[in-house]
C-alpha cells in the first residue's frame, strides 16, 4: 500500500509559477512510477506528467504547452512538477498517482492516489 500525499498548491497570478510536491510512504519507491493529473471543475480528470523510476519522464499535452518540469528525488520519495507561465486555463486540483508498472495516460490504470492541491490562476 502506498500513501501520497500533495502539497504546494494555491492561489497565483497569470504568468506566475508553483511548484507542487507529492510525497510517497509504504511502498518501494525507486520501483514507483509517479503521475500527476489534474481535474478542473466540470471536467474528467487529465493526465499531465509521469517519471518512472529511473528518471525517465513522459510529458502529455497540458504539461508541454504549459512547459512544465516534473522530477524526482528517491532519496527522500518525492516527486516535484514544476510550472511555470501558468495560465488561468491551468486552474484545476492537481494529483499525484502511483502505479507499479509504466507511465499510462488512463486515471484508472493507476492504483494509488493523494487527495490533491489546489492551483489557482488569476487572471
Amino acid at each position: 500500500q502506498v500513501h501520497i500525499v500533495e502539497s504546494g498548491g494555491g492561489l497565483v497570478q497569470a504568468g506566475g509559477s508553483l511548484r507542487l510536491s507529492c510525497t510517497a510512504s509504504g511502498g518501494t519507491f525507486d520501483d514507483t512510477t509517479v503521475g500527476w493529473f489534474r481535474q478542473a471543475p466540470g471536467k474528467e480528470r487529465e493526465e499531465v506528467a509521469c517519471v518512472l523510476g529511473n528518471g525517465e519522464r513522459t510529458y502529455w499535452a497540458p504539461s508541454i504547452k504549459g512547459g512544465f518540469t516534473i522530477s524526482r528525488n528517491n532519496a527522500n520519495a518525492t516527486v516535484s512538477l514544476l510550472m511555470n507561465n501558468l495560465k488561468p486555463e491551468d486552474t484545476a486540483m492537481y494529483y499525484c498517482a502511483a502505479r507499479y508498472r509504466g507511465c499510462v495516460r488512463s486515471p484508472s490504470e493507476w492504483n494509488y492516489w493523494g487527495q490533491g492541491t489546489q492551483v489557482t490562476v488569476s487572471s
